[in-house]
């Protein structure tokens, strides 16, 4: 049922991660499906890039295709079934796009405790909830 499982991950909170990667692996163990990890870095704001170095995103990318490959590895997924990618742009938006590109049946996702902020504002995970083709799975934490 589950052949493609998206799990966006935060990189800055790893450990907020851990549940959805878990229980994305305990789905795709069971419908002997895929694992795909995703970071998405927030765009370089204007005013700042003439203060950072010109391959600062290159580094960003990097240093979080590193991070990624070692929860990837940490995970307990076979190497075969877990796939990583870093994409840079709106979070909500580039989770959605990279649902679409490996045709994802599930997204999973961890979402903070709701605040009386995100009643008003939403989140990346209402945003994702409502927008995806797919089926969406919000694990707390």
């Amino acid at each position: 049922m589950f052949k493609s499982i998206l799990v966006p991950i935060d990189l800055a909170d790893t450990d907020l991660a851990k549940p959805a990667i878990a229980t994305a692996a305990t789905l795709a163990a069971t419908w002997q499906g895929t694992v795909h990890l995703l970071n998405v870095m927030p765009m370089t704001p204007v005013m700042l890039a003439e203060y950072v170095p010109a391959d600062f995103d290159a580094q960003q990318r990097e240093t979080a295709q590193e991070a990624l490959s070692i929860v990837a590895r940490e995970s307990g997924i076979p190497t075969e079934r877990i796939s990583y990618t870093v994409r840079q742009g709106g979070i909500y938006h580039e989770i959605l796009e990279e649902a679409a590109k490996v045709q994802a049946d599930l997204i999973v996702m961890t979402s903070h405790r709701p605040a009386m902020r995100t009643y008003f504002l939403g989140s990346n995970a209402g945003h994702v909830v409502r927008y995806a083709k797919c089926s969406v799975l919000v694990v707390r934490p």
